[in-house]
């Protein structure tokens, strides 16, 4: 009789838990049943409008036979590029010096037997980076010609953008959601069923992508007019918006 007792409630309990785990598998399944159905589509939106603004990277490179000599001369050349530069109405805000180094020159010989002797320091090279954003887009070749002229004689490149782009950002992002919602018309429309409430939505932005200058042609700049020429900027936005069905 107890071990009849005993196998009932070890069996009543094997059902309960049956009964239980069977329960969170309707509830599981009734959720996914219940899940909403959705549709995802995505938009681009561009505009273009003209650049006011260029930000143009020079560089002044001194070597010397010692660290001292290669910093005198390459600060004195960077004075007058800097003393220029304003003189042409840049403001002091808009130039900042973004790299600065003092690097080591070594020479390495080779011995008669195929090794190389240890190298040795004969001289020492003194970098300075300078980012000017000119806000008068009619001086930038005359600018970039008399710095050239002044010693700069290595160049990074030179980025046209807007002061304040966000008009042309905000035409962008109008037309990609007018595209992304055109395009959830004729999906659902074509699929026989209703668009519903946004569920989300979200957006990608590109900024244009900058205009660059070797830096091999700096040295002749200086014996001719450079002729720059800043077209226009494309903004673009994409949007991507997901929407409820309506069955």
């Amino acid at each position: 009789m107890l071990k009849f007792t005993r196998a009932l409630v070890m069996a009543t309990a094997l059902s309960g838990s049956v009964l239980s785990t069977g329960f969170v598998a309707q509830a599981v399944a009734a959720e996914g049943e219940r899940r909403e159905a959705t549709i995802m589509v995505s938009g681009e939106g561009e505009a273009a409008i003209a650049p006011d603004m260029a930000v143009i990277s020079l560089s002044v490179v001194r070597d010397a036979e010692t660290a001292g000599e290669a910093l005198s001369a390459n600060s004195a050349a960077m004075r007058e590029v800097l003393a220029a530069l304003k003189e042409q109405g840049i403001a002091e805000k808009d130039l900042q010096t973004t790299d600065f180094s003092i690097q080591p020159k070594y020479k390495q010989e080779n011995r008669t037997d195929g090794t190389y002797e240890a190298p040795v320091i004969v001289g020492y090279a003194v970098s300075n980076g300078l980012t000017v954003r000119v806000r008068d887009l009619a001086k930038l070749g005359e600018i970039i010609d008399r710095s050239v002229t002044l010693g700069v004689n290595q160049g990074g490149g030179i980025t046209f953008s807007n002061d304040d782009p966000e008009t042309a950002i905000e035409a962008a992002r109008k037309q990609a959601v007018e595209k992304a919602a055109a395009k959830a018309k004729t999906l659902t429309e074509a699929a026989g069923v209703r668009i519903g409430r946004i569920v989300e939505i979200s957006e990608n932005f590109a900024r244009p992508m900058p205009q660059m200058y070797a830096a091999a042609p700096m040295a002749k700049m200086s014996d001719e007019s450079v002729p720059i020429a800043s077209g226009e900027n494309r903004y673009s936005v994409t949007v991507n918006i997901t929407y409820a069905i309506e069955q």
